[in-house]
């Protein structure tokens, strides 16, 4: 086991690294997706009362919030590249470390990234619309996207951090004016209030469903911790990033769906077609061809997820090649700007394939199942690391020890089993995309050894 003094390489001795604020900017583009601008209309058609879909949100972010309070921990103990990769090594040993790489390369970063870029083109081509019979001009922007991000990151900190600051700032004040716009459109209408319930009483089944999906659009919160090794003093700023960037965003979730919930009736959400919630709302409120703004925000917020995942991911598959769990050829930096670009550009093309090959989507169908268990696991690997890693008495410890970590341990592998009861073919699907690690696990493993 490692201790807090102990000091792992960095990916740049040198060379420029990132300030509190960029670290924000990476975190809060890589929570807001899609998720908040659709699923509102599938939580109105299944449990159908306006109240019960805000207590969800709020259920969700206090979820959110607790796991960011103690991945703060984690990362303050351990500042280093890789994140949840380097907790679980630390707690549990360099096969379930490797496996969790694995899966962020093949589902949380891989996967995600080529979806996101598939979503990115999606919502363009209807800010300027052309046709697309063969759908190359759509993969054409969906590979420009992601390599223009790839590049930028290649170059170093420097450019991936200012593109990344342009695309969160804008994002945000296209968000912010949407909120506002839509609280003032609402007010000049008579104020905010909502609906009935079109439901008599919300199943307990429709309710747990509904948390999972919100869980998941939540999801995101630790990716500070992936880039711990660009942050300026992690183990002072990386808790206040994970924490204030959350609530952030929480704040962001909350106030969209007081303006969805107060624009539009639950009947009118829960109406075909249900998942352009925000395109539906923005139409109610300013007329049918504000649609072209709810897209163009949807741009820049997809925009801003894959070049957060382009910096994110590659620092796992660093970490593993320069533990010798993967091929050292991935733990050479680039001698220039000291940016993982092998790992960079490696994940890239994993991406490119899965945006030509569209195989992402059967990887999608159980990668919320896959990293919700990970999530789980990573979360107890404070139960084992708190008594043996050595901290200074100023270092941030999570509050409530040991209950909120315990609440936050149950809740997650609840949901696990739920959805493995609910989805167990995606369950099998996703147990057998995590197992297909272990044999390579045990051949690089082999190699190492027989190399040392």
């Amino acid at each position: 086991m490692s201790d807090s003094s102990i000091s792992e390489p960095s990916l740049k001795s040198t060379a420029q690294k990132i300030g509190w604020f960029t670290a924000v900017c990476v975190l809060v583009s890589n929570i807001i997706g899609g998720g908040i601008f659709t699923t509102t209309g599938l939580m109105a058609r299944d449990v159908g009362d306006p109240m019960l879909i805000l207590l969800l949100w709020f259920v969700g972010a206090l979820f959110a919030l607790g796991g960011a309070m103690v991945y703060g921990e984690l990362g303050a103990a351990l500042p280093h590249a890789g994140g949840d990769y380097v907790y679980l090594r630390e707690a549990y040993g360099p096969l379930v470390a490797f496996l969790s790489g694995w899966t962020s390369f093949t589902i949380g970063f891989g996967a995600a990234v080529a979806a996101s870029a598939i979503s990115f083109s999606s919502y363009a081509l209807r800010v300027v619309p052309i046709e697309d019979e063969r759908g190359w001009v759509a993969k054409g922007l969906s590979l420009t996207l992601l390599w223009v991000a790839t590049l930028l990151h290649c170059r170093g900190v420097g450019a991936g951090g200012r593109m990344q600051l342009l695309l969160t700032t804008a994002n945000v004040v296209a968000i912010g004016g949407l909120i506002l716009g839509g609280l003032a459109a609402v007010v000049g209408n008579g104020g905010v209030h909502f609906a009935g319930s079109t439901v008599q009483q919300p199943t307990l089944g429709a309710s747990a469903i509904a948390l999972v999906i919100v869980t998941y659009c939540y999801l995101g919160w630790n990716v500070a911790g992936y880039i711990a090794g660009d942050v300026a003093d992690p183990r002072r700023t990386l808790p206040k990033i994970m924490i204030g960037g959350t609530a952030f965003v929480a704040a962001i979730y909350l106030l969209l769906n007081v303006v969805y919930l107060s624009a539009l009736s639950i009947t009118e959400l829960a109406n075909e077609p249900i998942i352009p919630v925000a395109e539906k709302t923005a139409a109610a409120l300013w007329g049918p061809q504000s649609g072209r703004l709810v897209a163009a925000i949807l741009c820049l917020t997809i925009a801003g997820a894959v070049s957060a995942m382009t910096w994110a991911g590659p620092r796992v598959y660093w970490a593993m090649a320069r533990d010798g769990m993967i091929s050292p050829w991935l733990a050479q930096l680039h001698p220039r700007t000291s940016a993982p670009a092998r790992a960079i550009m490696l994940q890239s093309f994993w991406a490119s394939l899965l945006i030509l090959s569209g195989t992402f989507e059967q990887l999608l169908v159980y990668s919320g199942l896959v990293l919700s268990l990970f999530m789980a696991l990573t979360l107890s690997t404070i139960f084992r690391l708190r008594p043996i890693i050595a901290v200074s008495s100023h270092q941030y410890r999570a509050p409530l020890y040991p209950f909120l970590p315990a609440a936050l341990v149950i809740g997650a592998f609840t949901l696990v089993i739920y959805s493995f009861a609910q989805r167990p073919m995606e369950s099998l699907y996703g147990a057998a995309t995590v197992l297909s690690g272990i044999p390579l696990y045990y051949f690089w493993r082999r190699r190492v050894i027989r190399e040392r």
